[in-house]
């Protein structure tokens, strides 16, 4: 199996499996003096991590980070900075029935890759687990530590706008402002990091909570704010940034469709002069045009589909019935080392122009 890497320049390979001994990755390029952020690795850590509400998988992980390489006296060495986090709470006997085959989980890819690669780790889902997202987010501490060196004024976040039917009900003209200046700590505080007002964040949390119980799930979707990044940023013609953003995000589990830009009620089908007219959002071009940033305010839109772990499969496991709240974090990460490669693309190493 191939294709365990991503990145040009700033790079991440992750490595393991969901009820292995550990999961982690190695972050190649990441240039040297990079001050070490123990606490912001953690918070990534624990943003993503299982067993947070009712609704979500009741794995219990510390998921504690060791860092085996790249890193002396709090500092980094622009050697390969390897990490690795341990699994303590895997429960390889609620497979049994999967790997001897004579269980087939609707939706799941245990067939696939059975298919392809003939002998495979069943126990919960091996590499297509969700839980090998966590050597992304640990690539994405790395790499919002270097960006922060350089590029303060970066920031990235990520919010739930659709969980199954229920839809933030923001206008636009509310959406555009909020946008501006919500933080990943105003998303976080929220239900199902779904920003909306506590009314409907209940009703969310409700649906959820019935889904666990009658092994139901739900799709939804997710948008990705970037907030800062330089005006130029980008390599056309294959290189652009919205493509590259597309990959990185569309690389992330359940993902089913991306879309740059906010499109209301199908503004993609106006006319011309009403798509670029006087007084259209700048939204409407995600803040990339002729694949470079524009310095505007970036947005993302990622749709996902319902959980493939539906009636007794959900039941008897641990699974979310929604992905879109615990994907927050890995589309933030997948978005950061998205930037991370393109700005060493763009200035190299050291930074600046």
């Amino acid at each position: 199996m191939s294709s365990n890497s991503w990145g040009e320049r700033f790079r991440i390979t992750s490595f393991g499996e969901s009820h292995g001994s550990g999961l982690g990755a190695v972050i190649d390029a990441c240039p040297s003096g990079v001050t070490w952020d123990e606490a912001l690795l953690t918070n990534w850590m624990q943003r993503r991590r299982p067993g947070q509400a009712a609704w979500v998988s009741a794995r219990q992980e510390a998921d504690a980070v060791e860092v085996l390489s790249g890193v002396f006296e709090g500092r980094t060495l622009g050697t390969p900075i390897a990490l690795l986090v341990r699994n303590r709470d895997a429960r390889s006997e609620d497979y049994a029935a999967i790997a001897s085959g004579a269980v087939r989980r609707k939706g799941h890819a245990d067939d696939v890759w059975r298919d392809k690669f003939g002998h495979v780790d069943p126990r919960g889902g091996g590499r297509s687990s969700g839980r090998e997202t966590l050597s992304r987010v640990m690539g994405a501490a790395v790499a919002e530590m270097w960006i922060r060196s350089r590029w303060p004024s970066i920031e990235v976040v990520g919010l739930a706008s659709r969980v199954g039917a229920h839809r933030l009900s923001w206008s636009q003209s509310e959406m555009e402002s909020r946008l501006e200046i919500l933080r990943r700590e105003d998303v976080d505080a929220c239900v199902a990091r779904f920003p909306d007002v506590v009314s409907l964040q209940a009703t969310v949390e409700q649906t959820l909570i019935a889904a666990v119980r009658d092994g139901e799930s739900y799709g939804g979707e997710a948008w990705v704010v970037v907030r800062g990044v330089p005006r130029g940023l980008g390599q056309p013609v294959f290189r652009k940034l919205k493509n590259q953003w597309a990959d990185a995000l569309m690389s992330v589990g359940a993902s089913s469709s991306f879309a740059l830009g906010f499109d209301q009620d199908g503004d993609t089908a106006d006319r011309g002069t009403v798509f670029h007219g006087e007084g259209a959002s700048p939204l409407r071009y995600g803040g990339v045009r002729g694949g470079l940033a524009t310095g505007e305010l970036m947005l993302a839109r990622v749709g996902f589909k319902p959980t493939s772990s539906v009636m007794d499969v959900s039941k008897l496991g641990r699974h979310d019935p929604c992905i879109v709240p615990r994907a927050i974090p890995v589309l933030e990460a997948m978005t950061w080392l998205m930037l991370a490669d393109q700005l060493m693309l763009e200035f190299g190493s050291s930074g600046g122009r």
